[in-house]
């Protein structure tokens, strides 16, 4: 009864295919999901990135955007000062201009970045503070209204221009610097985590056929056989080339079949002559 109990439980055992598959499967699912991470590195560093750059490139609009309205301000004063007519005086929209200087406040995300838009409201503020004397200036008698502006306004507005541009110089660095991270991160974190996987699913499936091929497909055509020869006393026939232990094995099981079945013949022939 054990004996029989026994053989059930080893019938139910997964054959010797299933087994070496579903090792070779595990590892192969190893691979895979260590190259879902790294796709998946690879995607949270590209937000990252592309997160800076995109604020890189709002950094680099809300600059402009200061610049161009503090120029065509310095342009409408210098028509005031070319035509000699207060009344063309422009009105500075100096809330617009603080928001936009917020705004860029908060799309820079670089510490030296930062002090640059600090120096850029500084020299700002000391151009406008410049500016609200021009009335004055103008209806001064004693004061020459283009040599006040030329020695006096414009050296502010050219100090403004010149923190600008630093700004603008260090947002493109940062620009260049990120978007070149960007691609260097996409061949360290994808290219060597997808020829890794593709190897090693290569050598898996390599190693698949060469342990089918040279070892359980033989095993299976031994174990053909001798239930052949169990079940109809066919000559075990079964060769191959080869001189490891599985050949050795084959061959005696080979040897042990002859001498069994030379062993049946003489007993039978033995209970002929009775």
């Amino acid at each position: 009864m054990a004996f029989r109990l026994f053989r059930r439980n080893r019938e139910k055992r997964p054959s010797m295919r299933v087994r070496l598959v579903r090792a070779l499967g595990s590892i192969a699912a190893v691979l895979l999901l260590s190259g879902i991470i790294s796709i998946l590195e690879y995607r949270r560093m590209s937000d990252y990135v592309s997160e800076l750059i995109a604020s890189n490139i709002e950094s680099i609009n809300l600059s402009q955007r200061l610049a161009d309205i503090t120029r065509e301000y310095d342009q409408q004063m210098l028509a005031v000062v070319v035509t000699n007519d207060i009344a063309i005086m422009p009105n500075f929209d100096l809330e617009d201009f603080t928001a936009q200087a917020d705004s860029l406040k908060a799309s820079v995300k670089s510490p030296h970045g930062m002090e640059m838009v600090d120096s850029v409201v500084v020299s700002f503020d000391a151009f406008m503070r410049t500016s609200l004397k021009f009335d004055e200036v103008f209806l001064a008698d004693s004061v020459d209204t283009g040599e006040w502006f030329f020695g006096t306004l414009q050296p502010r507005y050219n100090e403004f221009r010149h923190d600008i541009n630093i700004l603008n110089e260090s947002i493109h660095e940062d620009l260049q610097t990120n978007s070149a991270n960007f691609d260097a991160g996409f061949y360290r974190s994808i290219i060597p985590g997808v020829v890794s996987v593709g190897a090693g699913l290569l050598m898996i499936f390599l190693l698949l056929y060469f342990i089918m091929v040279n070892y359980v497909n033989p095993i299976y055509r031994i174990s053909a056989g001798i239930d052949a020869y169990k079940a109809t006393g066919r000559i075990y026939n079964y060769h191959f080339d080869g001189d490891d232990q599985l050949a050795n094995i084959n061959a005696g099981v080979s040897d042990l079949t002859e001498e069994n079945h030379e062993l049946k013949r003489r007993i039978k022939a033995l209970r002929e002559k009775e």
